[in-house]
């Protein structure tokens, strides 16, 4: 399941049939059928479009792709969720985030070993009380996304919800990002025994990768050094709209928005860690234009 989770990410637009030839290439005796029943049990498939030979259960929403050529240019404009297959010794696991699109930092996460809805919507609901409603909310057509339990939460709250087109997986290309560095930098370095296992490794990733991981794209920053600055770039600016009004900073150890105190005046250089600051380099904050 590992080589064949490593082709997928390479390849993701290989169907069963190239994945298994791929895989007899490298010396693994397997058939095509084994193929399609891990691909099944793992949550993946080929984003190469497909004939349309399912009809969409009545009671899951599909929504439209709300991201083409929308400029993007402010923290908690735009969130975005995905799910990936994680390996242990004792079977397999699923893990979702929810990803600021702006500023890549990774706002909360879950691991589950249940491909159901109910840990999608855990990691929402945490980055929700952390860090306030976005404007839109993006995720694929994946039946934990499109599940009514998922999507009217968000919908309550004002928000407006987009969904990936089908065999598109570049609408959603910054978390498909993540999960490439995910598991070439932690996962395919270390035999996880269990579940539990996994959430401590991954846990201790996404922690350096929000914090002590820079992104050239964001002009070697890290996500988290880069938010903080754009969002007290925005909160300057003090015009409407600008950012929803319970939007924060992410929580410190305390469990408290970072910042957060009684007196509002208080200066955001007591209350930002110095490993947090914004560096002394420019960097580009053009708007995120997402082509067609």
């Amino acid at each position: 399941m590992r080589e064949l989770d490593k082709l997928h990410l390479e390849f993701p637009f290989y169907g069963s049939r190239k994945l298994c030839h791929s895989l007899r290439t490298q010396g693994t005796q397997i058939c095509r059928k084994r193929v399609r029943r891990l691909m099944g049990l793992m949550g993946i498939s080929s984003l190469a479009p497909k004939p349309n030979t399912s009809i969409p259960s009545r009671e899951h929403v599909k929504f439209p792709y709300l991201l083409r050529n929308l400029a993007i240019a402010r923290p908690h404009h735009v969130w975005a969720s995905d799910i990936t297959y994680i390996p242990t010794r004792q079977g397999f696991a699923y893990l979702v985030a929810v990803m600021d699109w702006f500023t890549r930092h990774v706002l909360s996460w879950r691991i589950s070993n249940t491909l159901d809805s109910r840990f999608c919507i855990e990691a929402v609901q945490e980055a929700l009380s952390n860090f306030g409603a976005p404007a839109i909310f993006n995720t694929d057509q994946g039946s934990q996304f499109t599940d009514e339990s998922f999507a009217k939460p968000l919908l309550s709250l004002g928000i407006k919800v987009s969904m990936d087109g089908k065999g598109r997986f570049m609408d959603n290309i910054f978390v498909e990002r993540l999960w490439r560095s995910v598991k070439h930098e932690e996962v395919y370095l270390n035999e996880y025994d269990d579940v539990a296992q996994a959430r401590a490794g991954i846990g201790r990733y996404l922690i350096f990768y929000n914090n002590r991981r820079p992104h050239q794209t964001l002009g070697y920053q890290t996500p988290q050094a880069f938010y903080d600055f754009e969002l007290d770039k925005c909160t300057r600016r003090h015009a409407p709209g600008t950012l929803p009004t319970t939007a924060s900073r992410s929580p410190g150890p305390d469990g408290r928005a970072r910042g957060a105190s009684v007196d509002k005046r208080q200066d955001h250089a007591t209350t930002t860690p110095a490993s947090l600051s914004h560096p002394d380099t420019k960097t580009s904050t053009q708007p995120l234009r997402i082509s067609p």
